[in-house]
């Protein structure tokens, strides 16, 4: 069943997608997820991604990124430039001295055009050639999928230049069901290396091993047991803000929440997620009206290694005149 109804105060429209286990709520305004209920244990609404008290709230640039596609390129580029095919591309530095999930302006805070069928909706958004720096015009295509137990997000774009393009979807989960620390939750994450990031966050081109660090989650356990040992790596991202490499391509995640028995798996196609635990949430106004603190959400921005294009050859982030960008992420729910 879909429905959709206009926001008052900001004229965008509210899409909410729902069957007997699940209802994802989504809004044109940067192709932003508003809520995904589920049941918990006891058979209960389970709303577990966080959101602002108001549709108006997502279109402060107040660099939280709640719950909005990020593009055309997600995380950091270095300095806020890249060669590509032998030409300097300068981009705007909007995350101390790097550029931050596609600039100032970025997919996150456009209004997109959208389509309806039976069980999805999809945005459409035509990024113009250099906006935000970037070359070539890009037709983006996210569609949100509803599943019988959850959702999938769709990615296309298609250029006609040769430019880049790595987005994402920057969902906040919290399996608890409302606004609260995620150090109950407890995690599986198949990845036996991470990137490392520098003072301002940007992955440094060093791959780390795990074994024995607090980034192993090779093996359920709580994130609260693990983000509050000593690692310069967790000193240096202020917790959770990694990308972590996936060793296998399908359910690379598993998050569950033994307050609500929520458990989300996670599969992408994507080789990694940056996992990220919400470490400069801010007293942000909550739709509950309670106040976003920090380690309230965590979340798994699957996409390409950061800063691809200036530490990897043959990046893959590269995206060829005529080519399409083709990537899905799905996210799944039940309870134990």
């Amino acid at each position: 069943m879909i429905s959709i109804a206009k926001d008052a105060q900001t004229n965008c429209d509210v899409i909410s997608l729902k069957n007997d286990n699940i209802e994802l709520v989504v809004t044109d305004y940067g192709a932003t997820i508003l809520k995904v209920i589920v049941k918990d244990k006891n058979g209960q609404s389970c709303d577990v991604v966080l959101g602002f008290e108001s549709l108006d709230d997502y279109r402060a640039k107040g660099g939280t990124y709640l719950n909005a596609i990020v593009g055309r390129v997600a995380n950091r580029i270095g300095k806020g430039t890249f060669v590509l095919n032998g030409q300097r591309y300068h981009v705007p530095v909007n995350n101390g001295p790097n550029s931050l999930h596609g600039g100032i302006d970025g997919f996150s805070y456009k209004l997109w055009d959208y389509e309806t069928s039976d069980k999805q909706v999809t945005f459409h958004y035509h990024a113009q050639d250099g906006e935000e720096g970037y070359p070539g015009n890009l037709d983006v295509d996210v569609t949100y999928q509803l599943l019988d137990d959850g959702y999938k997000i769709i990615y296309h774009a298609t250029g006609d230049q040769d430019t880049i393009v790595n987005m994402t979807n920057h969902a906040y989960f919290n399996l608890n069901g409302h606004p609260s620390s995620i150090y109950n939750h407890e995690m599986t994450v198949h990845a036996s290396h991470i990137g490392c990031v520098d003072e301002d966050g940007l992955f440094t081109g060093t791959i780390l091993d795990v074994t024995d660090t607090p980034f192993d989650f090779r093996q359920s356990k709580a994130i609260g047991d693990m983000i509050t040992k000593p690692h310069i790596q967790l000193e240096l991202g202020n917790g959770y803000d990694h990308s972590f490499l996936f060793d296998r391509t399908n359910q690379q995640i598993e998050l569950y929440s033994p307050e609500s028995g929520v458990v989300m798996t996670v599969s992408t196609t994507l080789p990694l997620a940056q996992i990220y635990t919400g470490n400069y949430l801010n007293n942000e106004k909550s739709k509950d009206g309670s106040l976003l603190k920090p380690r309230d959400g965590i979340c798994f921005e699957t996409q390409y290694l950061p800063d691809s294009i200036n530490k990897e050859t043959d990046s893959p982030v590269i995206l060829r005149a005529g080519d399409s960008y083709d990537e899905e992420t799905s996210f799944t729910f039940k309870v134990k």
